[in-house]
């Protein structure tokens, strides 16, 4: 692996937890969360493949090449793994591939757009068009029209050539499942914002119904956990109540 730029913080010989960004993100976005547990974990966060530091990035851009990075990050080390959007389908992909690394996985809002109630317009909507203009319309999309036009112009440039990770990765995503439900036994808890769309409620939902693992006591109820008044962006803006599920979810894991 080359070319991947990652980050630890906490005690060496604490618990490894790895927050995985979704599309067009960095791990800087993790920064909040990751302090807000690194006196109890060993937080690792990193730019995946063509994005943040770790760009330019040759690709590919599969979820067979994304798991190979996490795992090459987390060595032997066992690990309960975060990822937000995409990057819970990383988390659960190397959950699928490596369950005797993986100690626990906790999800924020996956997508699960190779399902085919998955809407049509997420799923397919970056197919054919430059990865310029797909980034671009993602941003727009994701922060606003506003926030997107005031930002510095080195910072939208420096977005712009995150497109060909974001239309590989997606269209990937779309196309092939990237791992098993039935295969996920390790403890597992899905998570969305109280104030998100439909669909990714409902995608929660489905996740918490379908994968084995998902603890049903103690903390945790067997449903999704909503976390009240956020959006799609909830572990950045609202970190506390994630990093608490995170909590109760690593008891269950040790």
């Amino acid at each position: 692996m080359t070319g991947i730029w990652s980050h630890e913080s906490g005690a060496e010989d604490a618990p490894l937890l790895v927050a995985i960004h979704g599309a067009m993100d960095r791990s800087a976005s993790m920064v909040k969360l990751s302090r807000l547990l690194d006196h109890e974990f060993r937080v690792l966060r990193y730019d995946r493949r063509g994005y943040g530091r770790s760009k330019p990035h040759d690709g590919p851009f599969t979820m067979h090449d994304q798991v190979d990075d996490l795992v090459e990050l987390v060595g032997e080390r066992p690990a309960i793994l975060f990822g937000h959007s995409f990057g819970g389908d990383v988390a659960l992909a190397a959950a699928d591939r490596y369950p005797g690394l993986v100690r626990a996985v906790a999800v924020y809002e996956t997508p699960l757009s190779w399902l085919d109630w998955w809407p049509g317009s997420t799923k397919s909507w970056p197919a054919g068009q430059d990865p310029a203009v797909a980034a671009e319309r993602f941003m727009r999309r994701m922060i606003g029209d506003d926030r997107w036009e005031a930002l510095p112009a080195r910072s939208r440039a420096e977005r712009l050539e995150e497109g060909p990770a974001l239309t590989a990765e997606l269209a990937d995503l779309a196309a092939n499942a990237p791992w098993s439900f039935e295969r996920i036994t390790m403890p597992f808890v899905a998570m969305y914002g109280g104030a998100t769309v439909n669909h990714h409620r409902t995608a929660a939902i489905y996740l918490a119904e379908h994968i084995p693992g998902t603890v049903r006591d103690g903390a945790f109820d067997g449903a999704a956990i909503p976390v009240a008044g956020a959006s799609h962006n909830g572990p950045y803006t609202d970190p506390q109540p994630v990093a608490d599920v995170l909590r109760a979810l690593a008891k269950i894991a040790t």
